[in-house]
């Protein structure tokens, strides 16, 4: 566990190797998630959000984009939260996975998200879609080698299995995809 003046040492190093907006946008979150992770165990532990004397659960919300609940909500395409929930939901999915790391300032990923999403769904549910928004994911964006957005990785079992940066037309999308679920 660190102290006080090791998570300041940690800090500052942060500040060293990264630009100061986005050092200040990775400390913000890590302590925004762990505060969040923090409360959710809290409150799980004082009164569980699924009640067996309700016949419908109530929701409860800690964070707006994520619910409380005892099964994770796991749709075709889902927005990655964080780190933990990167691994969670992509590295540790027993489904292929597709990652569209993308920027909201980037005109060609907003061409390629819904031309991907297609593709996603034609599979039926045989392949997820994961989206990373590199300004809010800097440190996966590095992990995975991203240097330019689009950039679209296809993972299976936590394994990179192939990757493209830029556009493609929907056919080179579902041949992409096609290549990632196998016959």
């Amino acid at each position: 566990m660190l102290n006080e003046s090791g998570v300041l040492l940690v800090f500052l190093n942060l500040f060293a190797l990264l630009p100061p907006q986005m050092a200040c946008r990775h400390v913000l979150r890590r302590v925004w998630s762990s505060s969040v992770r923090d409360l959710r165990r809290l409150q799980a532990s004082r009164s569980p959000c699924i009640s067996a004397s309700h016949s419908v659960a109530p929701r409860c919300f800690l964070s707006p984009s994520r619910p409380l609940s005892s099964t994770p909500c796991r749709g075709v395409s889902f927005n990655v939260q964080d780190t933990e929930d990167f691994t969670e939901r992509v590295v540790n999915s027993d489904l292929p996975v597709i990652v569209d790391f993308h920027a909201q300032w980037c005109g060609p990923c907003k061409i390629l998200g819904p031309r991907l999403e297609k593709a996603v769904a034609k599979q039926q549910g045989r392949v997820a879609m994961a989206k990373v928004d590199i300004d809010e994911h800097t440190d996966l964006a590095i992990e995975y080698g991203v240097s330019a957005v689009p950039t679209v990785v296809a993972m299976r079992g936590g394994k990179v299995l192939d990757q493209f940066v830029g556009i493609k037309d929907e056919d080179q999308l579902d041949s992409f995809v096609d290549k990632l679920v196998g016959p």
